[in-house]
């Protein structure tokens, strides 16, 4: 702009400058060749072709290529000076273009006033050049201006211009695009520094375990041969569980998300969402122990989840038909109207109203809305009002009427009969209405409670969740299920985005039939006394299971594929077809769609009497469906479908349908109707429900049944740990209740184990890796552990009583073994817990919490599981208690008697007096007597610190224990004391008398 007039013609090498005031001056291009950036200070240099770099050409403001290429990339994207958008430059870029036009007639020559000079580029030559005066008197035609090719010139200088414009916006649309494409997760290998000293050690210890067993199988203790062989049996247990164990372990990985990269996929602005649909199921049984109010707030916590409301539905089964929980999800579907659009307005974590209020932080923190404060206290004081009411009714709830409940409408309530009702369904929210304050739709929540009659086997918990599977096919059909317990609350707004980001990803997910989210909990003392965490399974074990074929199903918070619960295979991997192939499968397309020509007309050839009035919508939904590739129900008649999924052909087509959804065309009541068909008793008789599809039945852990039969399809699974927890729950911390549940699922395994889905002889020659094997193999005999764990648990009380050792006097070659391979047990340990993040008092009461389980439940689980699979003594299903009491650790140390306390008790007490006995030995008998003793003392002391968590829940708060199980532990430990002791404590151990000549004759 300082220079003037630039112009010039294309058939000459030489531009023409004509200054503003009429002079020219070469200092002003000889400026503008060596400008400084306004930006950064630095010259603003050249392009390779020698001339100066110009970014802006509007207004030629002085930029370096490295602003201008920062600017592009991270910033504004416009001209610092007048505002223009930067076009992108490509190749060499130069400041002004060289124009020539030698071959101009020089009477032709272009328009230069009087008094300007022409200048010549450096790179051409450094002398000016005189130029010729404008002759007034001829056309301007002649000097080539305002002809029409001058014109079309200018037009399509100007198209160019406007299209370099159109290019910088497709260029960052493309970006953008690029983006989106990206793949929505990755995996992170544990770094090599980390994983390769662990795999070192662990092969360290396959030897010296090799060296150790060989010794101690080639030096028995022949002065005790029964102690040796016991404890050599036990130790080839426990090393053969380590093994089960630790290879799943080899391959441990973890996993990032994108959630941006979902948005920018699936969330297209001006756009309905195209994020998948997600049924949501909560299952309770008794809101006696599980209160109303902690199912109240999972609910509201799903209901306020960060997801399109349009996609979610939320299906509450009540298996105890209880007229409170109906009553309760009324109540809280009222509370959520105002609950839902204060979370989202003020994006809160977590949405559940009792954490969220009861957390210790500064709730100001992040928030900036002068409104919060206010409307955040009267949030509070509705969320204690609805409390009050919830509790009201649980305090109703507590005397039953005589004649039973009765609804509002004065009829009786259909559920009084807990063990005979029929089946009731109730859409509480959605449909129909159900907007929050702000009038905005709400999620879809259904109150589900089926069927039951007696003379039924209903299956339990997996026969619950079946029923949920088939009502939520017939009025949602979500392609996701996401399955929480009644205390498990959605923590994390964004955990369903985090699954589909594994679920949805065109590269992983087909073949993905669950996402597994780690469980976190709530109300648990900072101690941790009896290991309710449980980190060393969920950040250890599960990341190993991750890098192999996918974590084992855990019972809550997974969000399932539904197509893998129907019981197909997982999809092959494609490959890329032969040309002879192609060529087929072009002619087959063709003749299909002749075929389809000439059938047009023709009525549907199904047996299936569709319950909808649209039998060509539901043809059609058929043959679409049934033509994708890879259904391998493309090929099964109607009549196998129905002998599969049952009778109803509402459920059958959903269950084609790869992307869900249902037809639009069927009425709400049709729906219903088929809804409540599908929950009754009768449903799944002589049907594959529980067998191969749903949930599995005929354990009470049914969840490592269930998963472990998608992984024989070829499913895999995956493990996502975000950093904030997705979900988070209640956890019993009393003695008595941690105890009883960890004798329900032993005892499911024990089921398992002698049924015919056992892992050591079930799914061979499917899509089951052998490392995930293993992990299912010990998951199943691990209650098994508790027979040697016992008996090595008794035999340090035993060497004390005796004066046996189950280990003759070691050499140096023994004791360098023995030494071995205690080094590289720990070392194994802390290299576990270096790469996992795993803290060591974590660990450690881990490792107590599993010899207490293993005494005790365990040892229990196996005799139950005999009873049942020989004797058919089946057991009641117990449900865990959910703490709804506001004092904090209040059931801490709350005492419940039960016979699992007995075994525990027995082996504190018997090594505690075994200790006291072989001090009270080596007291009597001398120096030489301590030696031998450490060894013992070290193996009963072992027993003693494990089983200490043990003993501080025994005594309680008061440090009082019921009198029966000091009476029966004392009678058992002194009955086997009794069978050993031998020996007098207060006198030295002697063979007889020492009988020596004295050399008198007595005769």
């Amino acid at each position: 702009m300082s220079a003037g007039l630039v112009t010039g013609t294309h058939n000459r090498d030489e531009i023409v400058v004509i200054p503003r005031d009429g002079e020219f001056s070469a200092r002003l291009m000889q400026q503008q060749s060596s400008q400084i950036c306004k930006i950064c200070g630095e010259e603003v240099g050249f392009t390779i072709d020698g001339e100066p770099f110009l970014a802006c050409n509007e207004c030629a403001f002085p930029v370096c290529r490295n602003c201008y290429d920062y600017e592009r990339r991270e910033g504004s994207q416009v001209c610092p000076q007048c505002k223009t958008r930067f076009n992108r430059l490509k190749g060499n870029v130069s400041f002004f273009s060289v124009l020539k036009y030698n071959d101009i007639d020089p009477d032709k020559h272009a328009l230069v006033p009087m008094g300007s000079e022409l200048f010549l580029p450096n790179r051409y030559t450094n002398t000016r050049v005189q130029p010729r005066s404008l002759d007034p008197s001829k056309d301007l035609a002649v000097y080539g201006y305002g002809s029409i090719a001058w014109k079309e010139r200018m037009e399509i200088w100007k198209q160019k211009q406007e299209k370099a414009i159109t290019d910088d916006e497709d260029e960052f649309d493309l970006s953008v695009s690029n983006e989106a494409r990206q793949p929505l997760s990755r995996r992170l290998p544990i770094s090599s520094s980390q994983i390769n000293p662990y795999r070192i050690i662990i092969m360290i210890r396959l030897v010296v375990l090799g060296f150790f067993f060989h010794y101690r199988v080639t030096h028995p203790v022949t002065d005790a041969y029964g102690l040796w062989l016991v404890s050599v049996i036990c130790e080839i247990w426990f090393a053969v569980s380590w093994i089960l164990d630790q290879f799943p372990k080899w391959l441990p990985i973890e996993r990032e998300t994108y959630l941006d990269r979902l948005s920018l996929r699936y969330e297209k602005e001006g756009k309905p969402s195209q994020l998948s649909a997600v049924d949501i199921f909560v299952s309770t049984v008794d809101p006696l122990k599980e209160p109303p109010l902690v199912t109240a707030n999972t609910v509201l916590s799903i209901l306020a989840v960060d997801y399109p409301v349009d996609k979610v539905s939320c299906y509450v089964s009540d298996d105890g038909a209880a007229m409170l929980t109906f009553e309760a999800l009324s109540e809280t579907a009222e509370f959520a109207k105002k609950w839902i659009p204060f979370c989202k307005k003020f994006n809160i974590e977590p949405r559940a109203p009792e954490s969220y209020f009861s957390q210790n932080m500064d709730y100001l923190q992040g928030k900036v809305l002068t409104s919060f404060i206010k409307e955040r206290r009267a949030m509070k004081r509705d969320y204690e009002e609805f409390k009050v009411r919830v509790n009201a009714l649980v305090a109703k709830a507590q005397k039953v009427p005589e004649e039973g409940w009765t609804m509002q409408d004065g009829t009786p309530w259909p559920g009084n009969n807990v063990r005979d009702h029929p089946g009731m369904i109730q859409v509480i929210l959605g449909q129909n209405g159900g907007l929050d304050t702000d009038g905005n739709e709400l999620p879809q929540l259904v109150y589900v409670s089926r069927e039951k009659r007696p003379r039924f086997n209903h299956h339990k918990k997996a026969g619950a969740m079946n029923a949920l599977v088939r009502v939520s096919a017939v009025l949602s059909n979500a392609p996701y299920l996401l399955n929480l317990d009644c205390d498990h609350y959605i923590n994390n707004s964004k955990a369903i985005r985090e699954a589909m980001c594994f679920l949805m990803d065109p590269s992983l997910g087909k073949r993905v039939c669950y996402v597994q989210f780690p469980q976190r909990f709530d109300g648990i003392d900072i101690n941790d006394r009896y290991a309710n965490r449980n980190t060393v399974f969920f950040d250890i074990n599960m990341k190993g299971l991750d890098g192999i074929q996918g974590p084992i199903y855990v019972g809550t918070g997974c969000v399932f594929r539904r197509q893998a619960l129907y019981g197909l295979d997982a999809p092959k991997q494609k490959k890329a077809p032969s040309r002879i192939c192609n060529f087929w499968l072009k002619w087959c397309c063709c003749k299909s769609c002749c075929f389809r020509r000439k059938k047009k007309n023709k009525k549907p050839t199904s047996d299936v009497k569709p319950l909808l009035n649209d039998e060509d919508s539901l043809e059609l939904v058929v043959s679409q469906d049934r033509t994708k590739v890879g259904d391998n129900r493309a090929l099964i008649p109607d009549h196998k479908l129905e002998n599969k999924l049952g009778q109803s052909p509402v459920f059958i087509v959903s269950t084609l349908l790869e992307n869900g959804g249902i037809l639009k065309s069927s009425s709400t009541a049709s729906l219903l109707k088929e809804a409540i068909y599908v929950i009754s008793c009768c449903y799944e008789d002589e049907t594959e429900w529980g067998k191969e599809i749903g949930w599995i039945y005929g354990s009470v852990t049914e969840d490592i049944l269930t998963g472990f039969k998608m992984h024989c399809h070829g499913w895999r699974s995956i493990y996502c740990m975000p950093k904030r927890p997705a979900f988070k729950g209640s956890a019993p911390i009393n003695l008595s209740d941690r105890l009883h549940q960890v004798l329900r699922w032993a005892l499911g395994s024990i089921e398992i184990f002698f049924s015919r889905h056992c892992p050591l002889w079930y799914g061979y020659g499917g899509g089951l890796n052998w490392l995930e094997r293993f992990s299912y193999i010990n998951s199943t005999i691990y209650p098994f552990t508790s027979f040697p764990l016992v008996a090595y648990c008794t035999l340090p009380a035993v060497c004390l009583l005796t004066g046996d050792f189950i280990t003759p006097e070691l050499d140096n070659a023994a004791s360098l073994w023995f030494l071995s391979l205690f080094i590289c047990i720990f070392a194994t340990s802390i290299l576990e817990m270096r790469w996992s993040g795993v803290a060591i008092d974590e660990w450690w009461r881990n490792e107590q919490f599993w010899v207490i389980g293993g005494v005790s439940a365990h040892l229990f689980a196996v005799f139950q599981g005999l009873l049942k699979m020989l004797a058919g003594v089946d057991t009641n299903f117990t449900v865990t208690s959910k703490s709804g009491d506001d004092e904090e650790f209040s059931e801490l140390y709350a005492f419940k008697w039960t016979t699992l306390l007995i075994p525990p008790t027995t082996l504190l007490l018997l090594n505690i007096i075994g200790v006291v006995a072989g001090i009270s030995n080596a007291i009597n008998n001398g120096y030489d007597s301590w030696g031998p003793l450490f060894g013992k003392l070290f193996f009963a002391f072992w027993v003693i610190v494990h089983l200490y968590p043990f003993l501080k829940g025994l005594l309680g708060r008061k440090n009082r224990t019921p009198t029966i199980i000091i009476v029966w532990s004392i009678l058992l430990a002194s009955i086997f004391s009794l069978l050993w002791v031998r020996i007098d404590p207060f006198l030295a151990k002697t063979d007889g008398p020492l009988l020596e000549e004295c050399g008198l004759d007595c005769n």
